[in-house]
């Protein structure tokens, strides 16, 4: 059975989800090839060839698939297609935008945020921000895949470096949108989504000076990502990009301390897979402290200088 991973990267590095999302492809069956596509991506390509499981990187490169826009790359998805039963991405930004387009193109239903592989055609997905859970089995010829990467592990490096393959690209498509700008907002941090530590704040900090005078002394203590409730950020309090949740970023951190965050059910579903998680919170019937691994009723203007003093 063979498998093609679209590969997540920005040409000169690929992602950590990459490395995660070819462990689910693994599950599934062992022929994977890794698609880079992109320009001048060759750097990438040499990190993807080095991972374990991996058969071929096809490196497809062209002005037209620097940015990984949707209407190129699911053209050129489209046209390596006949060759694979599955079709797999990370669900990342990129994966979202590209791989709904492809699963249309092919006429097949897509299976969406997979957390679990039961076999090469059934899957597990959380529905319900995460309340329950379902099972998928698809009967299409073509499987086409996002995979949810908290849930799975990075793949290591290989013994040997798998070939690096040129393919052919096409233009089909590139007319219906185009490039403009990348504004990016400067972040000294690990990125959320692939932080081992991340300390959290909710709408109780109050206001964003307070977020980032208690939040941010404990996070650089702990070299931490800083994340943030879809309240907090609402309120103002932290930037959309810190968001942590259902409508946010998925994340699985080693520890995962959540300050003044009552717990929703749509911020638990993006961060409750974390391995620990700690709660400061002064309601002690908080649902978050249902979910904790740890979980400490006070105030957290009180504990988290205490904790950031005692680093």
């Amino acid at each position: 059975m063979a498998i093609l991973l679209f590969a997540d990267h920005d040409n000169a590095s690929l992602s950590e989800q990459t490395a995660k999302a070819l462990t689910a492809a693994a599950q599934i069956g062992a022929e994977v090839d890794i698609l880079i596509a992109g320009k001048d991506a060759a750097a990438a390509a040499s990190q993807a060839s080095a991972l374990a499981g991996v058969r071929n990187v096809l490196l497809a490169e062209a002005e037209a698939l620097e940015h990984r826009l949707a209407e190129p790359a699911a053209a050129l998805i489209l046209s390596l297609a006949p060759a694979y039963d599955t079709i797999i991405a990370p669900a990342t930004t990129t994966g979202k935008n590209v791989l709904p387009r492809v699963a249309a193109l092919l006429d097949v239903m897509q299976v969406s945020e997979v957390t679990e592989i039961v076999s090469a055609d059934t899957f597990k997905r959380p529905i319900y921000a995460g309340n329950a859970i379902e099972v998928v089995q698809s009967t299409d010829a073509t499987k086409v895949v996002t995979v949810r990467t908290a849930g799975f592990a990075a793949a290591g490096a290989g013994s040997a470096a798998a070939p690096v393959v040129a393919v052919e690209t096409t233009e089909a498509g590139t007319v219906l949108s185009s490039f403009v700008e990348n504004i990016l907002s400067a972040n000294d941090r690990p990125d959320l989504t692939s932080a081992k530590i991340i300390v959290s704040g909710g709408r109780a900090l109050g206001s964003d000076e307070q977020f980032r005078a208690v939040l941010n002394p404990v996070a650089d203590k702990l070299g931490a990502a800083v994340g943030a409730s879809r309240a907090a950020v609402d309120s103002g309090y932290a930037p959309n990009d810190l968001q942590v949740g259902q409508t946010g970023k998925v994340v699985a951190p080693d520890l995962y301390i959540a300050c003044g965050i009552s717990g929703a059910i749509q911020h638990l579903a993006g961060m409750k897979d974390s391995k620990i998680i700690v709660a400061i919170n002064t309601d002690e019937e908080a649902p978050i402290f249902q979910v904790a691994d740890y979980g400490i009723v006070g105030d957290l203007f009180q504990i988290l200088p205490e904790l950031e003093s005692s680093l």
